[in-house]
């Protein structure tokens, strides 16, 4: 055992002091820049608007910018007497701040003499052109990390990909810090002890699930459902048809054995039970093990009641395993569906006192007894992969386990291995198979393999002869663990490492077949998870609790239904490979009873989630969806003012700045004074010129959604101050609008459309290359969307475009100079 401790931290500790090795790669800088020709050929063709001379510009910026931001007012930070329209490239950064407040038609500010709509868009040409060219010739890529930790989503699919094995993430690892939106940044995956320890600890289990471990002694998993889960009808595809109530989950069972099945019943016995005949089913993959008639007391002849524990106890065969357990026949169908009395809200008391149906609150799984490693690894997917070899006979145990070492690792290295990578993981092997033997010493082995820092850690090194401050094409490798972990938040698999290492990865042809072929593997829905889950803000409602009391026909069904339309609405727009702007505009969701009944929609019966059209323009798009509405409100009200920051920062590329300190709070109904509006406390709030200058520009977006409350209901009333809503504002260009269509409707047009299409592709960037996006980073972004539009800005064009980009195959040497000058 201290053989296998000292193997294993030696590897872990490494993750800090030795995870910047370095090595070489054969692209040039001399190839990398004549890679760049192309491109510039393309910027000189561009068809932009004609641009006078920058003396001209000049003069603009001097009468319409300058008598604000310059040395002496020093407005917002920005001094442009300080820098010249005609050397653009002498300082990128300022520029391109400039860009981004002329493309919105931000500035010059309202009451403010502006240009005619000609001079402005010349001069937005102007720059952009002059910043593109500039870019072409001295490329920056960027630097993203060196040394980038797998994040905790990224891990678990490395291990399903590398060993077979489904495994809860969130119960072997903590949440990953986030930055720029997104818990995939190189910069804030750090690695702390209380982080490594949690490594050695799934290290240990996923290695003993992976191999098979016969003296695992019988443990105790609980599923249990949410208090706040209404149980009716079939809850799950898992379920048979015709069930009601109950849930499925998937279970892995570690060995041949006998394992115990604890069922719970909801309600308790003390309280009314509705209806009667109630019988329990118990299934393992879908077929019928036992049925408990739980009136008669018996299980089909024996077992309990209503509350208490059900027991089962049976023989499983190793492997990944569905488990479930429902009532048998849906609800009475004496009434009609539309004809009968809806349930009192699950968090109401009223819940708890009338008749109800018994529910299934938890199954635990108990086991395993008498265990038997599997001989037959058919059914188990770890050792089909790990084991591509058993040996005969003793002489043959260490020849086999190098070649599985030799598999696994290049699998998880992500790149082709040598003797030399594979020799520490045999020191483990020959270490366990002293005492238990060939399998022991594989399992330690990949122990140790899991804790490596190759594994846990994507390290991109630089060439020999790069000189700090130089750009270059990162290699065949690289490329591919960009590719796979962008795509599939996972490792690459053995059709994309083969390309690599043949070094054909880089040709056009390839790289676009590739990437197609990712996008249709079902490993994609990462980007649905991880990219839209982040970029949309559904991951925060695992945590959203809207007022029990003013809300109080929320329930869990509701937020897994509002979850579920969001991530099916967006994996079928990146499936059907819509264009990106079909996101405000698609006139489609997809909704099962619970969530049609919340927005009042008649026709639709059952759990099962399918394709509705709206039958009107108020909720098209996603700006009608329940989950975005939910989790930019408060809990007890809307929040224009946390919605149209929401639409600000995430869809139209225009973060307002932090508020100051020592804002006063808004004034809130129950605080004394006449009920008022939302929108009438707020224009009190803005009142104050301090908090004007930003709420004018987020307060009339977030009125746009009004009539949606704040669990995304459609109203037309706000209840609590008795008036009628008046959704109506302007766009921070002035554009007004009336109503939610309206607004959607002046979204899509420029240069609000265009901006949309901007921040969709920064988001989708900022992912791909895991770090936040810098000024330099802009012209690259203005390359993907252009040659995006062809092909009307498509999902499938803008991932192309981002994979194609600049900051996406290249990097560049960074220096202490470097890095503070342009900080």
């Amino acid at each position: 055992m201290a053989n296998r401790v000292l193997v294993i931290n030696r590897a872990l500790f490494s993750l800090i002091f030795v995870g910047c090795l370095l090595s070489s790669v054969t692209v040039t800088a001399e190839q990398a820049l004549r890679s760049l020709l192309p491109a510039a050929e393309v910027l000189s063709a561009q068809a932009a608007a004609p641009a006078t001379g920058a003396a001209s510009h000049q003069a603009v910026v001097n009468r319409y910018c300058v008598t604000c931001h310059n040395e002496r007012l020093k407005t917002a930070g920005l001094l442009l007497d300080e820098v010249e329209v005609g050397q653009v490239n002498q300082d990128p950064a300022v520029w391109e701040k400039v860009v981004r407040k002329l493309r919105t038609g931000l500035m010059p500010p309202d009451g403010r003499p502006r240009p005619d709509a000609e001079t402005y868009t010349s001069m937005v040409s102007y720059l952009e052109t002059a910043l593109d060219q500039a870019s072409v010739a001295n490329p920056n890529p960027g630097w993203p990390a060196e040394v980038h930790r797998l994040n905790r989503a990224e891990y678990t699919n490395a291990i399903r990909d590398l060993l077979g094995l489904e495994v809860n993430g969130r119960d072997l690892l903590p949440a990953d810090d986030s930055g720029y939106g997104f818990d995939n940044i190189g910069d804030v995956l750090t690695v702390s002890p209380g982080l490594m320890g949690r490594y050695l600890s799934a290290a240990a289990k996923i290695s003993r699930r992976a191999v098979g471990d016969p003296t695992l002694s019988p443990g105790t998993t609980m599923y249990k459902t949410s208090p706040l889960l209404l149980q009716e009808g079939r809850m799950s595809e898992d379920l048979p048809f015709g069930s009601r109530g109950g849930f499925a989950v998937r279970h892995y069972f570690p060995l041949d054995a006998e394992y115990v099945f604890k069922i719970s019943l909801e309600r308790p016995l003390n309280q009314p039970v509705a209806g009667k005949d109630h019988t329990l089913e118990f299934r393992m993959d879908h077929n019928l093990v036992q049925a408990f008639d739980l009136n008669e007391n018996k299980k089909a002849g024996s077992g309990g009641g209503v509350g208490g524990f059900i027991e089962v106890r049976v023989p499983v065969k190793a492997g990944i395993r569905v488990i479930s357990a429902s009532f048998v026949g849906s609800l009475d169908r004496s009434i009609p569906y539309d004809g009968r009395p809806p349930n009192p809200p699950v968090a109401s008391f009223q819940y708890s006192r009338v008749p109800i149906n018994p529910i299934v609150y938890s199954i635990q799984v108990v086991g395993p007894f008498d265990g038997q490693v599997p001989e037959d690894s058919d059914d188990v997917v770890s050792r089909r992969k790990i084991f591509v070899c058993q040996p005969g006979t003793p002489a043959d145990e260490t020849p086999c386990a190098k070649r599985i070492l030799l598999n696994l690792t290049r699998r998880a290295f992500r790149r082709p291995v040598t003797d030399a990578d594979v020799e520490p993981l045999m020191a483990s092997y020959r270490a366990g198979s002293q005492d238990g033997g060939f399998e022991a010493g594989i399992k330690w082995a990949v122990e140790a393999l899991l804790v490596s820092p190759e594994f846990l850690l994507r390290v991109e090194h630089h060439p020999v002869n790069v000189k700090a401050g130089t750009a270059y094409r990162v290699g065949d490798i690289e490329l591919a663990s960009r590719l796979s972990f962008f795509l599939w938040s996972s490792i690459p698999d053995d059709e994309l490492l083969d390309l690599a290492e043949e070094g054909r990865l880089t040709d056009p042809v390839l790289l676009e077949q590739q990437v197609k072929r990712m996008l249709e593997d079902p490993r994609s829905s990462a980007l649905t998870e991880n990219f839209a889950g982040q970029w949309l803000y559904l991951r925060n409602l695992r945590t959203v609790a809207p007022n029990a009391v003013l809300f109080p026909t929320f329930d869990d069904n509701l937020r897994d239904a509002l979850r579920r339309e969001t991530e099916m609405f967006f994996e079928s727009q990146m499936r059907e490979d819509r264009s990106v702007v079909e996101l405000l505009t698609a006139n489609y969701t997809f909704m099962n009873d619970r969530l049609a009944r919340h927005y009042g929609i008649q026709g639709i019966y059952g759990s099962h989630y399918r394709r509705v059209d709206y039958p009107d323009d108020r909720r098209a798009g996603l700006l009608g969806h329940g989950s975005v509405l939910l989790v930019t409100s408060h809990p007890n009200r809307t929040s224009p003012v946390v919605r149209g920051k929401w639409l600000l920062e995430n869809l139209l590329g225009s973060p307002p700045p932090p508020p100051p300190p020592d804002i006063p709070a808004l004034r809130e109904n129950d605080e004394g004074g006449e009920p008022a509006t939302v929108r009438e406390r707020l224009e009190q709030h803005r009142a104050n010129p301090v908090c004007s200058a930003c709420h004018a520009k987020m307060d009339p977006l977030g009125f746009a959604l009004e009539n949606f409350d704040a669990i995304g209901r459609w109203r037309s009333v706000d209840e609590e101050a008795g008036a009628s809503i008046d959704p109506s504002g302007t766009l921070p260009d002035g554009t007004p609008f009336e109503t939610p269509a309206e607004f959607r409707e002046a979204l899509l047009n420029d240069p609000w459309k265009s901006e949309f299409v901007s921040t969709a592709t920064e988001k989708l960037l900022t992912y791909a290359i895991g770090r936040g996006l810098q000024y330099f980073d802009a012209p690259a972004v203005r390359q993907i969307v252009r040659e995006a539009e062809s092909a009307d800005h498509r999902w499938s064009a803008l991932i192309l475009g981002v994979i194609k980009s600049d900051p996406f195959q290249m990097r560049r040497v960074q220096d202490a100079s470097t890095l503070n000058a342009e900080n």
